[in-house]
């Protein structure tokens, strides 16, 4: 079973300045509650160590990480690969009047029984997570 989820937020800031949020690797994982720690490698890598509290799984899981798509100041994609799952995040920065938009969209494809119930569950309160975050970098609507 695979598991997406899609949420669009808005902003009344310039497109580079949530450009300068999501297409920073340490930002993006700092967003995520399951992530404890990360370790940026540079040119759009990463290695995230996740906890998800599920039985299968009883210490963290390195998921290395890497950028696929970079066009800047729009559209960044990264893939995640670990033993118990692989996720897929796109964000896509569109300029609105006054402001801009971010389309952001993650796939994940569990190997370990549990995983894709526990993103199902969780997904809508890590994607406030990452939006709280957000807020809190451009400092508006906290």
């Amino acid at each position: 079973m695979t598991v997406r989820v899609s949420r669009t937020f808005e902003f009344d800031a310039p497109p580079a300045d949530v450009w300068a949020f999501i297409s920073d690797a340490e930002q993006r994982a700092g967003a995520i509650s399951v992530v404890d720690t990360f370790t940026v490698h540079g040119e759009g890598r990463a290695t995230w160590q996740v906890s998800l509290p599920i039985p299968m799984i009883r210490s963290t899981i390195a998921v290395e990480t890497e950028e696929v798509v970079r066009d800047p100041p729009r559209r960044v994609k990264f893939v995640g690969r670990s033993s118990a799952f692989r996720v897929t995040g796109e964000h896509t920065i569109t300029e609105t009047d006054g402001g801009c938009r971010l389309a952001n969209e993650f796939v994940v494809d569990g190997r370990l029984p549990g995983v894709e119930t526990f993103f199902k569950r969780n997904f809508d309160a890590e994607l406030d997570n990452l939006e709280r975050a957000l807020r809190r970098s451009l400092r508006v609507d906290v």
